[in-house]
């Protein structure tokens, strides 16, 4: 039988960074709560708290919270039931992990996890993650729904269309006359800056490859901020994918250029949910399905 109050710790202390926290949470001693993760470990055999400032999980303790969480849901259904059950303080609150890419977090994720949070009172934790990496965070178990571009279901997920985001590749229009004074080429781009989220990020040369119908070395900035890339091209530090809905005022006044009228790229987004919990959270998928109905493109 698993130690529950164990657990329960290691699942606050990674909730709040500390033991500390833990300790004023489940209002018992800090002590307390050492002993009871220590417990736990040399039960276990394993570290489950990398003691830090914050403290952080191990990937036996982030399993170890992931279950938790699943736990915590179940609980909850179970309350709803036998109301009886419930301790005089009215429990922990359950937190969701899930993981979504940036550019989503941006533009139309965001209203729908406030809106079941809202009525829910579920706490999130919200990993952020390329959309074609997203599914791996599923994978291992460190979230239990994502939005990926994969629209194959992760084994013991069911998956439902999103939409799709549509981006233009945009730069303001000094940009445009130093660097591309006889249009956009592939000579061009590659001497051209361009922006990328990070290392992962293969927007602008799948952008590339759609256009012109083969890749181009792109010289890159890297700048992890879905606002920040509209904002460097607006500086004109260079020339980026950007999401249509936060750059269209921008394009309507001019104050940033299309490279290529007419050349929007869209990314197919799916959301993915754990089974074990679907029925659980179908409060939550409604509410990210109504968000992206409104915001994201549609066939």
């Amino acid at each position: 039988m698993l130690d529950y109050a164990g657990a329960r710790a290691v699942a606050i202390i990674v909730q709040t960074g500390s033991f500390e926290g833990a300790a004023h949470v489940l209002n018992v001693t800090q002590s307390a709560i050492s002993q009871r993760v220590r417990n736990l470990e040399e039960r276990l055999g394993t570290v489950l708290i990398q003691r830090g400032q914050p403290c952080t999980a191990t990937e036996a303790g982030a399993w170890l919270c992931r279950h938790m969480e699943h736990v915590g849901i179940l609980e909850e259904s179970l309350l709803e039931h036998l109301p009886g059950l419930a301790a005089p303080s009215g429990g922990q609150r359950v937190t969701l992990e899930v993981a979504t890419n940036a550019d989503s977090l941006g533009t139309w994720f965001l209203p729908a996890v406030a809106s079941f949070a809202q009525q829910s009172g579920y706490l999130f934790n919200i990993a952020i993650d390329d959309e074609q990496h997203t599914p791996d965070w599923l994978r291992q178990g460190r979230v239990l729904a994502a939005v990926t571009s994969l629209d194959r279901p992760v084994q013991g997920c069911m998956v439902k269309p999103l939409g799709r985001l549509r981006y233009h590749a945009a730069a303001t229009p000094d940009f445009m006359q130093r660097h591309f004074p006889d249009g956009v080429t592939l000579q061009a781009l590659a001497e051209a800056p361009a922006l990328r989220f990070n290392p992962k990020d293969n927007l602008q040369q799948a952008w590339v490859r759609q256009v012109f119908g083969q890749s181009s070395a792109l010289p890159s900035h890297s700048l992890p901020s879905t606002q920040g890339f509209v904002d460097a091209c607006r500086a004109g530090l260079g020339w980026g994918l950007n999401p249509a809905c936060l750059i269209c005022d921008h394009l309507a006044t001019g104050a940033l250029v299309e490279l290529v009228p007419g050349t929007g790229f869209d990314v197919p987004l799916f959301w993915q949910i754990s089974r074990l919990v679907a029925g659980r959270l179908q409060g939550l998928t409604q509410a990210v399905l109504a968000a992206a109905e409104g915001e994201l493109v549609h066939p």
